[in-house]
This record gives structure tokens, C-alpha cells and sequence, in this order.
């Protein structure tokens, strides 16, 4: 059944196009995710899908009676709403009966004789009664719960910006609409929160369309694949895997016509310098051809995107934290914490939200006081800070006018410098954009060029605050190969697991009240890790096995089924086998850590340890299984 039809929509502002007679569909039960670079108007599309704004050209239709829910990615609140009317703002019966029921109660624990709070309190039970709809409260406040919306009756205008995010993504799942439309839902999500969610949609029955620059995200829960790029609308018909691998195929493939491409090229500039001036309608024809030939390679070379920046050296003294004490009021963030950086280090930060994270990344600037202890850097470490806070770019002025500002070149590793305009074309500014001014770029505009303003200064300790939020899927792989290659210390706090699982060697887990705990391993590897210890925990314990007392001692034993022969000896073949896939498993941890594997052994290596992962958790619960039922 289809859901949504898009027909020939095109949108300018000014004289900038964003996209041209664009046109997709969606069919129940659909899950898509639109990818395109920042800027080419990802943003502007669902609002117009919203009905927030209407296309210059073309059609955009939702089948008849199907509900819609949209989480734009800036949301919009009424004035003095408290987060509980926000919540609950919508026109479905159902929540309407259970916010009456919930207000009703707590009236009625100030003022139990409230004759409008019994009369309210008796219309929602029957409501709730009649819809049996009793579980849906409990769904509604298990997703308030895991998007930890507590503060009910606060005004939503004095929560944070990622306070705010996750009230209006609560609101929307609750409402339970038919079709929704997600612009970067996992945005200022903890980990926890991300996962809850991905689960969540996968299960759920819902047609769905988003963006969102979370790449395990998109694997996981999307089957199709929307590409916006260079005007055209491509489609996939797989999750985040599939499109790379197709997308890279369709590259290479276009690789190939490029030396074709520049011989024309050339042979078509000599024509058009020795063209005569008079134009025939032949020589104009050709003239063209030559345009549409410079256009595309033109548009080819803008996406082959590299970034390898020279670091400052580092020295031997490097960063060290020694008994540092912080708290806030009764909140602690650190007690007596200690480390001392090693060159090289890619560390990743992770934790709840407020415990501490971004408090963490301060004290090394020296941008909050601490309570006790010291934190010292080398004299060599030039830090560049990449803050969720620090975009304070100049609207007035231009985009390369603010990299002039910072330096008149950039050194690269090789030796080579660049100046500002070539740098900016690796950032995948092109000239035109080069000379737009600050204020008209979109969200993710900016933070690529607040990153450029970064690198260009040549640190040798990045830190990075949530570096991946609101940059493309294309930005992002170029981060990912320019961290990968960056020989200096790293700090990075990120939500973003793939990237985390491609960039760092360890990780601090912030685990609350100032505990900081050191895990050696990816972040897969560290959840693999939690999950098998929460399972070894709920596992039943063996009894130990006693030294033999006299026959007086012995009490008389309780009555209990014996197990079998063959019973026993399948759970001891389950332990040995057991033991074996986790020393198996420790073993290819440290191989995977060990930096010598490169390439294919790598792969090789991972795919192993998915494997015995994946057999590990298999003979866990087989062993389960078999001790419960005998």
C-alpha cells in the first residue's frame, strides 16, 4: 500500500537550487534513510514533507487517513508548556484519557476530595477501560523513562537543547503515528538511548523516512537507501552495508570513463581555443558539449576528498591527571583520578548523559576550576578543542575570509602547503560556497568548517566533543581515514559507535559518582563484554565442591531429582567448550588491538571474533536451557 508519493519537486532560495524535479515513494511498513551531503537541502525536504513549506515545483501527497509524526531537527516548543504538555500534545483520544488519568492522581494526592478530579479521574479509566489501553500507559512512561524525561512539570524553554530533542522524539513515539519522519533522531542520545531506539524501530511496524548520521543506526534498522547527489535521486534497496558497497562499485565504474572524460577534455579545449569567433550552430553545439564534458569532471573531482594535516611534535611530557577531585554541589564527576597520557593514545569517553563527560574535556582546557588535584600538559601539546558549545563562527563573514583570519596556508603532512581556498575545496567547499557568508550555511555547513578551523592550526592532542553530529555520510568517512592516520593523542567523546569502534584503542566508561573505569578494546568490544558478564552473572553458580565429612556428620539429604548420565556429561562438554571460546575470544581481542594486523588480516580476525562471539552466547544458553530443565 503506498504511503507517500513525491513527484517532481524542486526548491530554491534565491538564486541557490537546492534540488530539481526530484521524485520518490514510500510503501507501508517501509524503513528509509535519505544520505546527502550538508547543504544539499536534506532538511528543507522533510519540512516540506511536514507541511511546514511548500515546493516551487512538483506534488507531494500522504495517502488519505494516514498519521504522521515529524522530529525535525531544531523542535519547536508553544510558549510556558511544561514538558508533560508537551508530551502529550497531540489528537489521539487514547493519550488524552491517560494524561486526564495521570493529572487526575496527582490532584488528588494534594486534595483527595477534589469532586472534578474523581469526575475526571472515572471518565479516563473508562476511556483507558474501553480502548484496553492499560499496556499503552505502561509503553508511554517506559519511553519517557528510557529517554530519561522526568521533570514533568518543567517549562520545556529552561531544558537544553538535547533536553529539548528528546521531549519532542518522546512526544512523537507516544502519539504513535503511522509514518514517521526523523531528521537525526539520535542526536544528544546516550548510548543506551541509541540502542533502546534502534531496537525500537526495528520492532515496530511503522513506515519510516530519516536522517541521521549514525551508520550502525542505519544498518540496523533501514532496508532502503535514498541518495541525494548532484541534483539526482538514487535509490538502494538495502541498509547502510549495501549502499556502500553499491555506491562504491557505481564509482569505480565512473572512475573508469574519467581518462576518457579528460582526453575529450582536451581535445575539445584545443577545438574551443582555435574556434572562430563567428558561431555556427555547429560550432555552438560543440561548445556545449565541451561545457557538459569540463562540468563533469569538474563535479567528479570535488568528491575525492583527503585530509592529512601535519602535527606539531609531541614530547615526552604529555598529559597527566593526578588525584583530581570534582563535583557539583552533591554530584560527583571525579574522585581521585589519576592517569598519565601516552603518545599516540585514541581514547574514547563514554557515559550517561551528565555524568561528566564534557566536564572532563574542560578541565584539560583549563575552562573550569578543579576542586583537588592537578592537571598538567608538556610544554609541546598544542590541544585543538573541538566543543558541542564552541561554533561561535562570524555570520558577517565569508567562508574563506574566516580561514584567511586563521592562517594564510595549512602544512600537510607531506611537507605541502595549502592555502586556504584548496583547503577548503578538500572540506568539499566549493568556490561558490567559498564565498557565501557564514550566516547562510546550514548546520552541518558549519561544523565542517569549525572542524577545518581546528585542523589547520596543526595540533598534536585533538579533543572532540560529539565531533560527528550533523556532518554527512561523506565528511564523515573522510574524519574517519584523517583520525585513523593521525599519529598524535586523541580524546573523543562520541555517540557515534562506529566511528568510536573505527578511531580508538581504549576507552574511559564514566559510570557515575566520580568512577571512571579503564575498558582495553573498542566499544563493541566493551558491550560484548558487558553483555557476557551480565549473563555469566545470571547464570546459576556451580557449588563448590566440599571436603568429605565423617558418615556422623552427614544430615540427611532433601529428596531431589538426580540428572542423568548423558545430562551431566552434556553440561561438562558445555562448560569445557565454554571456557574454551572465551580464552578463544580474549585472545583475538588482543589481536585485534595489536596495531602490527593490518588489512585483510583484520578482516579475517573480525570476522572470527563475530563468530566466536556468536558461538559463545549459543553454548551460554544451551548450558542455561539444560541445568533449568533438569
Amino acid at each position: 500500500m503506498n504511503f507517500l508519493s513525491v513527484e517532481n519537486i524542486s526548491k530554491s532560495f534565491g538564486n541557490r537550487t537546492l534540488f530539481k524535479n526530484i521524485g520518490f515513494g514510500l510503501s507501508e511498513g517501509d524503513k528509509v534513510a535519505l544520505i546527502a551531503r550538508n547543504g544539499t537541502g536534506k532538511t528543507c525536504l522533510f519540512e516540506l514533507l511536514a507541511g511546514n513549506d511548500t515546493p516551487d515545483t512538483g506534488e507531494i501527497r500522504f495517502r488519505n487517513g494516514v498519521s504522521v509524526g515529524y522530529l525535525p531537527q531544531n523542535p519547536h516548543f508553544l510558549p510556558d508548556e511544561t514538558v508533560m504538555q508537551a508530551v502529550f500534545r497531540t489528537q489521539n483520544p487514547v493519550l488524552n484519557a491517560i494524561r486526564m488519568y495521570e493529572s487526575a492522581l496527582e490532584v488528588l494526592d494534594v486534595e483527595p476530595e477534589n469532586a472534578q478530579a474523581h469526575s475526571d479521574l472515572a471518565e479516563a479509566t473508562h476511556i483507558i477501560d474501553q480502548e484496553n489501553a492499560w499496556s499503552y500507559e505502561q509503553r508511554i512512561k517506559q519511553i519517557l523513562s528510557i529517554l530519561k524525561v522526568t521533570d514533568y512539570h518543567k517549562n520545556v524553554h529552561f531544558l537544553s537543547g538535547g533536553q529539548q530533542k528528546r521531549v519532542a522524539l518522546a512526544q512523537v513515539l507516544i502519539s504513535s503515528p503511522q509514518f514517521l519522519i526523523l531528521d537525526e533522531p539520535t542526536n544528544h542520545l546516550d548510548l543506551e538511548m541509541i540502542e533502546w531506539l534502534e531496537e525500537y524501530l526495528s520492532n515496530q511496524s511503522v513506515t519510516l523516512l530519516m536522517v541521521t548520521h549514525d551508520r550502525y543506526f542505519l544498518d540496523r534498522v533501514c532496508q532502503s537507501i535514498l541518495e541525494l547527489e548532484k541534483d539526482a535521486l538514487r535509490t538502494y534497496k538495502g541498509n547502510f552495508s549495501y549502499y556502500i558497497t553499491k555506491k562504491a562499485e557505481r564509482e569505480i565504474a565512473e572512475a573508469s570513463e574519467q581518462e576518457k572524460i579528460k582526453n575529450t577534455y582536451r581535445r575539445e579545449l584545443e577545438w574551443v581555443r582555435r574556434m572562430p569567433k563567428a558561431r555556427t550552430t555547429k560550432s555552438k553545439a560543440r561548445t556545449d558539449e565541451f561545457e557538459n564534458i569540463k562540468n563533469s569532471l569538474v563535479r567528479t573531482q570535488t568528491n575525492n576528498v583527503t585530509l592529512s594535516v601535519k602535527t606539531t611534535r609531541l614530547g615526552g611530557n604529555i598529559l597527566e591527571f593526578k588525584k583530581v577531585y570534582k563535583r557539583y554541589d552533591e554530584k560527583i564527576i571525579l574522585e581521585n583520578f589519576s592517569y598519565v597520557f601516552k603518545k599516540g593514545e585514541k581514547i574514547g569517553i563514554i557515559g550517561a548523559n551528565g555524568s561528566g563527560k564534557t566536564t572532563f574535556l574542560n578541565l584539560i582546557m583549563q575552562l573550569e576550576p578543579l576542586d583537588m588535584g592537578f592537571v598538567q600538559a608538556g610544554q609541546t601539546v598544542v590541544f585543538g578543542y573541538y566543543s558541542q558549545q564552541g561554533i561561535q563562527l562570524p555570520n558577517d563573514k565569508r567562508v574563506i575570509e574566516v580561514i584567511r583570519d586563521i592562517a594564510e596556508f595549512v602544512v600537510m603532512a607531506d611537507g605541502s602547503k595549502l592555502t586556504p581556498t584548496q583547503l577548503l575545496h578538500r572540506f568539499t567547499f566549493s568556490g561558490e560556497q567559498q564565498h557565501q557568508f557564514v550566516s547562510s550555511l546550514s548546520g552541518g555547513e558549519k561544523r565542517r568548517l569549525y572542524l577545518c578551523t581546528i585542523l589547520m592550526q596543526n595540533p598534536n592532542f585533538l579533543i572532540l566533543d560529539e565531533p560527528t553530529n550533523d556532518l554527512d555520510i561523506l565528511t564523515l568517512s573522510v574524519l574517519d581515514e584523517f583520525l585513523q592516520e593521525f599519529n598524535g593523542c586523541m580524546l573523543v567523546v562520541s555517540h557515534d559507535r562506529y566511528f568510536m569502534d573505527k578511531i580508538i584503542d581504549h576507552l574511559f566508561v564514566f559510570e557515575g559518582n566520580g568512577k571512571i573505569s579503564d575498558f582495553a578494546g573498542t566499544y563493541t568490544q566493551y558491550r560484548d563484554a558487558e553483555q557476557a558478564k551480565k549473563a555469566s552473572q545470571s547464570a546459576p553458580k556451580k557449588p563448590m565442591v566440599a571436603a568429605a565429612a565423617p558418615p556422623a556428620a552427614i544430615a540427611p539429604a532433601p529428596t531431589a531429582p538426580k540428572r542423568s548420565y548423558k545430562v551431566q556429561k552434556q553440561l561438562e562438554t558445555l562448560e569445557l567448550d565454554i571456557a574454551n571460546l572465551e580464552t578463544q575470544k580474549t585472545n583475538l581481542i588482543a589481536q585485534l588491538n595489536d596495531t602490527q594486523n593490518q588489512g585483510t588480516q583484520m578482516t579475517k580476525l573480525s570476522i572470527e571474533y563475530e563468530q566466536t562471539s556468536l558461538n559463545l552466547e549459543q553454548k551460554t544458553m544451551q548450558w542455561l536451557e539444560l541445568s533449568e530443565n533438569h
